[in-house]
């Protein structure tokens, strides 16, 4: 008998064993599963800083920063030939990003913005520029690894268009894991190479049709929404050419149910404004047609900019919500050119000093200048970045002289820091 239970004392301590065995390799198996799955994820949502409060009585939306690990499946997305629609971007990045286990969404939105080029008296290249828009809670996006033959970028995302609840701060794990989606929705930046770029509504079509927006079909040509776009030309372009020869390999669908022009810039000095336009030959010039637009490309050494500074220099340049490309016979008259006061002011700033401004600080009044407080809005935030430095000065809600409000980034250091 006593043989039996011991016996049995055996075979029950090995079952034991073998029991916890399985269980640890299936806990192991597990976790390796959810590191290859969700390490980036985990990774770049752990890192959500909440920066600023937010000031529903100021109309100013919480600030948070994000340092992005990985690649966040961006080069899958260029070899499946992009997306054609909101709805398309919204499927890639639940089925990759959220492994369909939430719901993104892009919200519609009515943006001015206004943007400059300039040069200090040390000849360091300046790209500034404000989001003007209403209450949100933006999102500084850092992509510090995001794999090879890509750079290294800082963007800033309106966090409405990923589906954020604009009325409250970010709470919630489903919702800080849909932040993993913000590289996808940069509405300006800047890479380590000092390309820069930003998106500006330029509100197209007929009056009484509303917005029309780009929405090109080339059937030979690979897609891409407003906002992958500037994703795409800050983790593969190093300079401006560069970004206008990946553009025209592409069909543009604008996003928002919206329609934007773009100014991109180097650090050479030099710069161009994309604007999608009915073709010079066009029959139909009342631009009510998104499928027929052609990209046309104004760069800071054509036409209105030809006779500013030296022959041997980049001009400076500037842009807010119209259409740029011979404005004069697009528009019938100056009234119909929205935010045309803005661009005014800002010319006749950077034309008072033939576009050498003093530093970063000087860029930031004139961007003070033209913000939209004032005008019922509000400007989200103002951003000058130096393209020859890698450095970039960030304001919140219009909040230019107040302490705390005002952040700094160097590629150099990879450290957001308070001014």
């Amino acid at each position: 008998m006593a043989k039996l239970k011991e016996l049995w004392k055996k075979l029950w301590f090995r079952a034991v064993s073998i029991t916890l065995a399985v269980i640890i390799v299936i806990a192991a198996v597990l976790g390796i599963t959810v590191g290859c799955l969700w390490g980036d994820v985990i990774s770049s949502v752990s890192s959500i800083t909440h920066l600023q409060a937010r000031n529903d009585e100021r109309k100013e939306g919480s600030v948070y920063s994000m340092k992005v690990k990985g690649g966040f499946y961006l080069d899958k997305f260029v070899k499946r030939g992009g997306a054609s629609s909101d709805k398309e971007l919204i499927g890639f990045i639940t089925s990759n990003i959220t492994k369909g286990l939430m719901k993104v969404d892009i919200g519609e939105s009515d943006v001015n913005c206004s943007a400059f080029t300039a040069t200090t008296p040390d000849n360091d290249i300046l790209f500034a520029r404000n989001y003007d828009f209403d209450k949100t809670n933006v999102c500084i996006t850092i992509c510090n690894s995001p794999g090879k033959g890509r750079y290294k970028s800082f963007s800033t995302v309106d966090m409405n268009y990923i589906g954020i609840d604009t009325e409250s701060d970010l709470s919630g794990l489903m919702n800080k894991i849909t932040c993993f989606a913000a590289p996808y929705a940069p509405l300006d930046g800047m890479n380590e190479k000092g390309l820069s770029c930003a998106i500006f509504m330029s509100y197209q079509g007929d009056d009484d049709k509303g917005t029309v927006a780009t929405d090109q079909k080339d059937e030979s040509k690979p897609n891409f929404t407003s906002t992958t776009m500037q994703r795409m030309i800050l983790d593969y372009c190093a300079d401006v050419d560069e970004a206008v020869e990946l553009i025209k390999k592409y069909n543009l669908h604008d996003s928002a149910k919206s329609s934007f022009h773009y100014m991109i810039a180097d650090a050479s000095g030099k710069s161009a404004i994309l604007e999608w336009i009915p073709a010079e030959n066009a029959t139909d010039k009342t631009d009510n047609d998104g499928a027929k637009r052609v990209l046309s490309v104004t760069y800071n050494t054509d036409g209105m900019y030809a006779g500013l500074r030296g022959e041997d220099d980049f001009k400076y340049q500037w842009i807010t919500n119209f259409i740029v490309k011979d404005h004069n016979s697009y528009y019938e008259s100056d009234e119909k050119k929205f935010g045309y006061d803005r661009y005014n002011l800002i010319h006749d700033r950077l034309d008072e000093v033939n576009g050498v401004i003093a530093d970063e600080s000087a860029a930031m009044d004139i961007l003070k200048q033209v913000s939209r407080r004032q005008a019922g809005g509000v400007t989200v935030h103002s951003v000058v970045f130096n393209l020859t430095d890698k450095t970039v000065r960030w304001v919140a809600n219009e909040n230019y002289d107040k302490a705390g409000a005002t952040y700094t980034y160097s590629f150099k250091t990879g450290k957001l820091k308070v001014a």
